[in-house]
């Protein structure tokens, strides 16, 4: 190669001209990831306070009946204020755990993931209804069953795609076993 074909490159305007739009695109993404963020945060707060007004309204409208406040229950029977506490916060958890797997994409990869948080959250929230309100005590049984049963499905496929929403579902599960708990009591006390 011979020095004298090298020629001095001279910078001409579509050089400028790209790097003058590249510092375009680094501003617009800045504020592409703010509106990227505002929407992540109002998916989360909507993953999160939809279950739980939904489990607030149902707590509200579709309350015990007399059956749960009888004073001839036993001492080891949780206070109707600490089911109310513990299914609103199991609503919190599962949403919460909902929402990180809807951001890892899991639930287009594994739409029984879907299925079965939506099982989980009807059964949860039809419980205290049917329990406490109507005082079907066998059908509560079998509710709290499945009710255990989707939870170690949804703690398991949630775990493959974040370990941390998988780990969100264990307070839901203990709330699950209370529930169980309780209605064991009421069945045969």
């Amino acid at each position: 190669m011979d020095s004298q074909d090298i020629r001095q490159r001279t910078r001409d305007d579509t050089v400028q001209a790209t790097t003058m739009d590249d510092a375009k695109k680094t501003g617009r993404m800045g504020s592409d990831k703010k509106t990227m963020m505002k929407r992540g945060l109002r998916s989360l707060a909507v993953a999160v306070f939809v279950p739980v007004l939904i489990s607030f309204s149902a707590l509200y409208f579709c309350g015990p009946g007399h059956g749960y406040r009888t004073p001839a229950k036993p001492f080891s029977f949780p206070p109707l204020w600490a089911l109310h506490t513990t299914c609103l916060a199991s609503s919190l958890f599962s949403g919460l755990s909902a929402w990180l797997v809807w951001a890892e994409g899991g639930f287009h990869r594994n739409p029984q993931a879907l299925g079965l948080y939506l099982a989980q959250l009807l059964l949860g929230l039809t419980w205290e209804p049917i329990v406490l309100g109507w005082g079907a005590k066998w059908i509560g049984l079998l509710w709290s069953v499945g009710l255990i049963g989707s939870l170690i499905g949804c703690s398991r496929i949630f775990r493959m795609f974040n370990p941390a929403a998988g780990d969100l579902i264990k307070p839901c599960l203990a709330w699950a076993g209370l529930l169980a708990l309780v209605n064991f009591k009421l069945l045969f006390v």
